[in-house]
């Protein structure tokens, strides 16, 4: 057994059994909900209701105690009041069972009775060798394994971010935002009170799992400071983390000690934390999944040197202000570069740094030879395009009187789909980063193609310009570490 699957955290994350207290003949319950997201999500492993009257709870058939089950289950889910847990714990431990989320709050964090029951779970948990996720949890996501405890629907495919957050909500209600942005969860691992099982256990997790090429995190305060330092210089060192921390005001520090009873720190002890173990820090949540689209996706970049390409002005120039403001260089041409650029556009168009097209004579050499000029350029480390393409009716109407309109359509998505091909590829022929933005969604195919073959497509040019700036950063600590090791 490897150590990824040595960690407490993979029997959480991968069980063949699940016993699952909570769930009844209520369709709105909580833990109905939750149960019935479990088996949405195709979860192909055991599922056992417990339930002390009912007989059948979705089709399955339920059990009035664990010692009922036929087997003993790798993973207990508790949805239950907080005054039987304890009860309900203990007897897990003495049924076998070494694994178990809880759902259920009023621990912790809601005062010195609930800090008294938190501490008498842990002790239950101690004595029978048991790990466990929450309290005052939502669950855990591995849609590889199309495994859902939470009760949100996974709508996004499987991806390669693995994220720890210290609240539910951003675990859950990022499925569908995850979706939006061409995204998915490798792990999401909602940790709640961290009474046992915390947010560096999931770090030291995520940073072996292979599905997980960068580590989300959210943030509210960190319990074991020397540990986090440890565990987050060591899996910096081989894929990159990304923290999104909202205890450093005044307000943030006290939402977050009511709500998971978080005690938080100023924000510059957290930046230094941060910059001694190579965690780029977000400052929103969709900064967060814009740095780990890109640091997830790109190779990292010589140094700060960047080519803007784009086909119309505004965003060009909103990217270029972006670059400057993030300490990126907008590097000049080689002359060489300059003169292979100028058959390709317009006579107006600008060749300097940014390239600005005005509009496109021909989108396969925007979408494919412009770029390639621009990556073999030496001055060049990175590149940002401004992405807009017309869709398959704007060309199908263009080719309208060559074909039939089946064979036009046909067409017109088999060019964008081609050209979307070659743009995603350019990374990795060149070893540079290559990040888009744009202003269009999935519903564009141009949209969907990129990023599903991990193009690093972000919702405006400023936002995936800080992300290519986030990628920099992250390159030079890297840099610094590698150096100091010889």
């Amino acid at each position: 057994m490897n150590q990824f699957e040595n960690s407490p955290l993979y029997g959480i994350m991968h069980p063949r059994s699940v016993a699952f207290w909570g769930a009844s003949s209520n369709p709105i319950g909580m833990g109905t909900v939750q149960l019935s997201q479990l088996l949405a999500l195709g979860f192909e492993g055991s599922v056992y209701p417990v339930h002390p009257h009912e007989k059948t709870i979705m089709g399955l058939k339920a059990y009035a105690s664990i010692d009922e089950i036929p087997e003993t289950v790798d993973l207990a889910i508790f949805v239950l009041p907080t005054r039987v847990v304890p009860e309900i714990l203990e007897q897990c431990g003495r049924a076998g069972v070494k694994r178990a989320i809880i759902v259920s709050a009023g621990f912790g964090e809601v005062g010195a009775e609930g800090k008294e029951l938190q501490n008498l779970i842990v002790e239950i948990a101690r004595k029978n060798e048991i790990e466990f996720i929450g309290p005052n949890c939502i669950g855990v996501v591995n849609p590889h394994l199309r495994l859902n405890t939470t009760f949100y629907p996974y709508t996004a495919q499987p991806g390669f971010v693995g994220m720890a957050s210290q609240s539910g909500s951003f675990i859950t209600q990022m499925f569908t935002y995850l979706e939006r942005v061409g995204l998915g969860y490798s792990q999401g691992i909602s940790v709640g009170n961290e009474a046992v099982l915390d947010i560096v256990d999931c770090l030291e997790y995520l940073g072996e799992c292979p599905d997980t090429k960068v580590i989300a995190l959210y943030i509210e305060a960190i319990r074991r400071g020397r540990d986090f330092l440890r565990v987050a210089r060591k899996v910096s060192r081989k894929k990159p983390i990304v923290a999104y921390y909202v205890g450093g005001s005044k307000a943030g520090s006290r939402a977050g000690l009511s709500h998971t009873g978080a005690m938080a720190g100023p924000d510059p002890l957290y930046d230094g934390i941060f910059g001694q173990t190579g965690v780029i820090r977000a400052y929103s949540i969709e900064e967060l999944f814009d740095y780990c689209f890109v640091l997830g996706t790109q190779p990292l970049p010589r140094s700060n040197r960047i080519a803007i390409l784009t086909h119309s002005g505004g965003p060009g120039a909103a990217a270029s202000d972006s670059a400057d403001r993030q300490g990126l260089e907008l590097v000049d041409f080689s002359p060489s570069t300059v003169e292979r650029l100028k058959p390709l556009v317009p006579h107006t168009a600008s060749v300097r740094n940014p390239v600005d097209l005005t509009f496109s004579r021909n989108y396969g050499d925007y979408m494919e030879k412009l770029p390639r000029i621009l990556l073999e350029d030496e001055k060049v480390d990175s590149l940002f395009i401004y992405c807009l393409m017309p869709d398959h009716r704007v060309i199908t109407s263009a080719l309208g009187p060559r074909m039939a309109p089946e064979q036009a359509l046909e067409a017109a998505r088999i060019y964008i789909k081609t050209q979307c091909e070659a743009t995603a590829g350019l990374s990795a022929e060149y070893n540079k980063p290559v990040v888009g933005g744009t202003f269009c969604s999935r519903a564009d195919q141009f949209v969907q193609e990129l990023q599903d073959r991990d193009f690093p497509l972000i919702p405006s040019p400023e936002r995936a310009v800080r992300g290519l700036a986030a990628l920099v950063r992250y390159a030079a600590w890297r840099e610094r570490e590698d150096n100091s090791a010889e």
